[in-house]
């Protein structure tokens, strides 16, 4: 098993790269008009669980996208992904 510094003298420029993009899109977000969407909420949501200091923060990111609610659609009204449920509709249109 790799040591710490070993999987961050491999991994860290990536790490890094990711954090840094993802600060530009936020950014090219807030530059532009309109109302703020769901998903750029749900996103920034998500942004704390990467500062707690616990195993499975992935689990938990994904987590927060998913759709907990207990209905299940009959069939959606299209094919497709939105990547964060919708507030109180669930994931699907319409539902």
């Amino acid at each position: 098993m790799p040591s710490k510094k070993e999987l961050l003298d491999l991994q860290f420029i990536d790490a890094r790269h990711m954090l840094i993009n993802l600060a530009a899109f936020l950014d090219r977000i807030d530059r532009h008009k309109g109302d703020e969407d769901y998903r750029y909420t749900a996103l920034k949501n998500a942004l704390p669980i990467l500062l707690e200091d616990h195993h499975g923060r992935a689990k938990a990111v994904m987590e927060s996208f998913s759709d907990h609610s207990p209905e299940i659609p009959i069939s959606a009204p299209f094919q497709g992904a939105f990547g964060a449920a919708l507030p109180g509709k669930g994931s699907i249109v319409g539902s």
